[in-house]
């Protein structure tokens, strides 16, 4: 016998509220930053991008983001979503991921001996740092750097201008001289950028 319509709206409602009820202690332990009034927003979202229907989202799905779409690095950010061989995103990882890209609560206070939260300045930069650390060995080398400027800037201007962008950014930044730039490097050459700004993307449309 089909189902009515009304049954299957009062079961969608349902799903939801289960669903919140799991994931509202997951978010508030590793968030600090993504409300609960987000969550079924973000669950609308998240269903938005699975066109498919298969109850999880792949790399793909992430081309109806405009924001990121129109990125020169968008292949870089969308494989941050993702786990070292893997192509499945679940959506409590969808919310995880996504509460780096969510503004500072600067009101909110924080608990003593608590982990950052994860929309942390701090953990904000890791997460721009491992754009760039394609090889997940800790260091931009210049190999690295030049890959992104290519990407960002190859129709601006000449292979020779980006190779002494790349070499003036890594004598600027590389403090112990090793020819690379550390996570602690990279933090410090960006003490005076607005990174809550920088890192922002109006996921919640």
């Amino acid at each position: 016998m089909p189902e009515c319509k009304c049954c299957s709206k009062v079961y969608f409602k349902m799903v939801k509220c289960v669903l919140l009820e799991q994931l509202q202690h997951f978010v508030n332990q590793l968030t600090h930053s993504v409300a609960s009034a987000h969550l079924v927003r973000l669950y609308d979202r998240y269903q938005a991008l699975d066109k498919d229907n298969k109850g999880y989202l792949c790399p793909q799905d992430f081309g109806a983001i405009k924001e990121l779409a129109m990125n020169p690095i968008c292949d870089r950010i969308i494989g941050a979503f993702f786990t070292s061989g893997q192509e499945i995103l679940d959506f409590p990882s969808f919310v995880r991921i996504l509460a780096h890209f969510r503004p500072v609560d600067k009101n909110r206070p924080k608990e003593p001996n608590s982990p950052d939260p994860i929309n942390s300045r701090s953990n904000k930069l890791k997460f721009a740092f491992q754009l760039y650390d394609q090889d997940k060995d800790g260091k931009i080398s210049r190999h690295e750097l030049l890959q992104v400027l290519r990407s960002m800037l190859e129709k601006q201007v000449t292979e020779e201008q980006l190779e002494s962008i790349a070499d003036r950014t890594i004598q600027e930044a590389d403090l112990d001289r090793d020819d690379a730039i550390s996570f602690e490097e990279f933090r410090k050459s960006l003490d005076k950028v607005n990174i809550d700004h920088k890192m922002s993307i109006r996921f919640l449309r």
